[in-house]
């Protein structure tokens, strides 16, 4: 089996989740640092699927990280080469950047879990159907992006709409962090904290009652959608009865 490529686009990323649900999907992993000196970006017939996370800078910051523009492109030819792709917060928004929408300024910066509703498309995609009905994700971003040409807006939010898309049939993002556990969050918490009440106007304690609260629910959703793209990367069908 061929791993799935997850990129890690800020230091303090655990990827959460994602290692253990895929693993026990039958999928193995490459982790990628794309902010180390000169990492080595494997070929596409190498992998079988491709996981872009999060970070703190803007998709277009590429003069300041050029591995974003090497990460844009390596997106496009995965969904040219038909692989599943999955961006995650940043990485939706480069996935966005691929297929030319344009990203920005998001109206408010979202921080803490908030209310995700679906679309008709995103009630029955094999991804997105683990979060349908009721239920708060975990947000934590400053920028949104245009729905791009072609692609299907699957979940929409109360401050920022584009919150979950697909392109095609392989190609998917989210702009929440589906990722998360605990230990993630408290690693960006700490190194955030400084700056939360003036930039986010929260608290590291507001944030981390929501997670007692929330986080239970939000990674029960996420091992479904986790597990629905690791049967994509199998070349199974969903499975979803």
């Amino acid at each position: 089996m061929k791993p799935v490529l997850c990129i890690r686009n800020d230091r303090d990323d655990t990827l959460g989740i994602t290692e253990a649900v895929l693993e026990e999907s039958g999928v193995p992993i490459l982790r990628l640092n794309a902010f180390d000196a000169g990492p080595t970006w494997p070929d596409l017939e190498k992998i079988s699927g491709l996981i872009v996370f999060g970070g703190e800078m803007n998709a277009d910051e590429i003069h300041r990280y050029p591995y974003l523009m090497t990460e844009r492109r390596l997106m496009r030819s995965a969904l040219e080469a038909q692989l599943p792709v999955l961006g995650i917060c940043l990485g939706a928004q480069i996935l966005a950047r691929a297929l030319d929408a344009r990203v920005y300024r998001a109206p408010m910066g979202e921080l803490g879990f908030k209310p995700l509703r679906l679309t008709e498309a995103g009630i029955h995609d094999r991804l997105l159907a683990a979060f349908n009905g009721e239920q708060r994700v975990f947000q934590w971003h400053e920028d949104t992006f245009d729905l791009p040409e072609g692609a299907e807006l699957l979940a929409t939010g109360d401050d920022v709409s584009a919150q979950a898309i697909r392109f095609g049939t392989h190609a998917w993002g989210v702009q929440f962090h589906v990722e998360i556990d605990r230990a993630g969050v408290d690693a960006w918490l700490r190194a955030a904290e400084p700056s939360l009440p003036r930039v986010w106007k929260r608290t590291t304690g507001e944030v981390r009652e929501e997670l007692q609260t929330y986080l239970g629910a939000q990674q029960q959703r996420a091992r479904r959608l986790f597990g629905s793209f690791g049967r994509a990367a199998r070349g199974l069908p969903d499975g979803r009865e």
